[in-house]
């Protein structure tokens, strides 16, 4: 994954969270709500995955 791509990706998470807390959670229905934190942590996971292998690869070519 490419340093714009992880960019991003880290920005729409920012762009999500903040959408998030900028809502009145009484006037958004709890399903709406549980489908958006589900989709925020997907999209987390598949960033923190990327994050991970990009690590690995760094650590690869410093000790290649």
């Amino acid at each position: 994954m490419s340093d714009d791509r992880m960019i991003s990706a880290i920005a729409r998470i920012e762009r999500a969270l903040s959408r998030l807390e900028a809502l009145q959670a009484p006037n958004m229905a709890l399903e709406q709500l549980q489908e958006k934190y589900a989709q925020l942590r997907s999209e987390t996971g598949q960033v923190l995955s990327e994050l991970d292998g990009l690590i690995e690869h760094l650590k690869e070519e410093h000790h290649g």
